[in-house]
């Protein structure tokens, strides 16, 4: 008898991602997370939804709500046993990655918490963080042991991000935690090069102190 209820429940399972009226809800699906309408996005996952489903644009679903800053919807994602906490987009950027660029501190609390990757290979969240400046994040990832000279594709570091598109407070915070000045892109450019590149004359002299300093007296 229970093999039978199993096997009918089963079957209305299939039917129901079979149907017109669930291709209704693909689209549905995103609209409510786009919109933050977690009423909506809530019924959806009731009814069975995957919360892993990917957009026509590529973006899973938690992915997408970070990016655009629907939190409610991102919350409720991730507060689902099924969601793939480090599930990428297309351009290999995860939900903590769109977290830390958008300043959203509470949600890359909750992301780590629920095991987010802080170290992932590639363009990481602390690169992410570092460009935009956010200080409390940067602070955050490097106390879950974010590594601060993680090595983007081309080999640029999050002080090289900082330097060119930060703030100076995020550039002298990665030098004060130890970020090696002395690092080199696949461009042959040094973080130094990155802020006078950026025209930024107070991150140029930080960095050039800095490096005076590491460097052994008479290599010039």
């Amino acid at each position: 008898m229970k093999s039978m209820i199993r096997l009918i429940g089963l079957a209305y399972v299939l039917a129901l991602f079979a149907s017109p009226a669930w291709a209704g809800a693909y689209d549905d699906y995103f609209q409510a997370i786009k919109t933050d309408d977690t009423r909506t996005l809530t019924t959806l996952l009731f009814r069975g939804m995957d919360p892993n489903t990917v957009g026509p644009d590529g973006l899973p679903g938690l992915v997408l709500a970070v990016r655009d800053g629907a939190l409610k919807a991102a919350s409720l994602l991730l507060s689902q046993n099924k969601t793939k906490i480090d599930a990428r987009s297309p351009q290999d950027e995860s939900a903590l990655m769109m977290a830390a660029l958008n300043g959203h501190e509470a949600l890359v609390k909750a992301l780590i918490a629920k095991g987010a990757d802080v170290n992932k290979t590639g363009w990481t969240p602390l690169h992410y963080a570092a460009t935009k400046g956010h200080i409390g994040i940067i602070k955050l990832l490097l106390e879950k042991s974010a590594y601060i000279d993680a090595e983007s594709p081309n080999k640029s570091t999050p002080l090289m991000m900082a330097a060119m598109y930060g703030t100076f407070d995020a550039m002298k915070l990665l030098i004060d935690e130890g970020a090696d000045v002395l690092l080199k892109n696949d461009l042959n450019l040094t973080a130094l090069d990155f802020a006078r590149q950026a025209n930024r004359p107070d991150s140029a002299a930080l960095l050039l102190k800095t490096v005076e300093a590491k460097r052994p007296k008479g290599s010039w």
